[in-house]
């Protein structure tokens, strides 16, 4: 990856290379300690950096801005690779997994185990084993060790957009509030990054299945 950074005034003091690796945290973690790049990934830290070209300032511009090559530590497992996490809590939508630091990680009803079935009293997700002695039900309880294969990733850009354009169709009634209502100004906050998986194959669901 390359980027050219601006060196701001309070990082010039640093020496050289110390004040780039500093910008560039600033840059890809702003607010939390992990941060997903559009078709990139979940950047974690800042590996090395590979080059540094030559810094310019430019009229109007006390920063010196500086093109800089470097390698970042990126979490973006390749579709099909096995992994490990812990169920995070279940829904009518699937089983939500954790790595403990990546929870956007969904296994829906059609890829666990068959047959399967969700609990309402409980709130989890079960596997109906059928054995000799009739089925058995195996839950998928919460914190529970689960193995998983990756099948499908999807990145939503979550960039900033402009506000949303009112309609103009209708003018609004006298007396009528024109601001949006409390149910519409909630937006539900997407994933920008999430991971599909399955756990309908042999050895793959809880650790316990197969352990025992």
């Amino acid at each position: 990856m390359f980027t050219c950074i601006p060196s701001i005034l309070h990082l010039a003091r640093t020496r050289g290379s110390v004040a780039l690796v500093c910008r560039l945290h600033l840059d890809f973690l702003p607010s939390s300690p992990l941060q997903v790049v559009y078709n990139v990934g979940l950047c974690i830290c800042l590996y090395d950096i590979t080059k540094l070209d030559d810094s310019y300032i430019f009229p109007g511009d006390g920063a010196a801005h500086t093109k800089v090559n470097f390698r970042y530590v990126v979490f973006h497992p390749f579709l099909d690779e096995i992994l490990v996490g812990k169920i995070k809590y279940c829904s009518q939508e699937g089983v939500h997994v954790t790595m403990g630091f990546f929870d956007d990680i969904l296994i829906p009803p059609e890829s666990l185990q068959q047959p399967a079935k969700f609990d309402e009293a409980e709130q989890v997700w079960l596997w109906e084993y059928e054995t000799d002695e009739g089925a058995h039900d195996l839950y998928m309880d919460q914190g529970e060790e689960i193995r998983f294969r990756v099948t499908d990733e999807v990145f939503i850009d979550t960039s900033p957009s402009g506000p949303a354009t009112a309609s103009t169709d209708a003018a609004a009634q006298p007396g009528q509030s024109t601001q949006p209502s409390a149910e519409e100004s909630v937006e539900k906050k997407e994933a920008p990054y999430t991971l599909i998986g399955t756990i309908c194959e042999p050895g793959l669901g809880l650790l316990s299945w197969w352990n025992s």
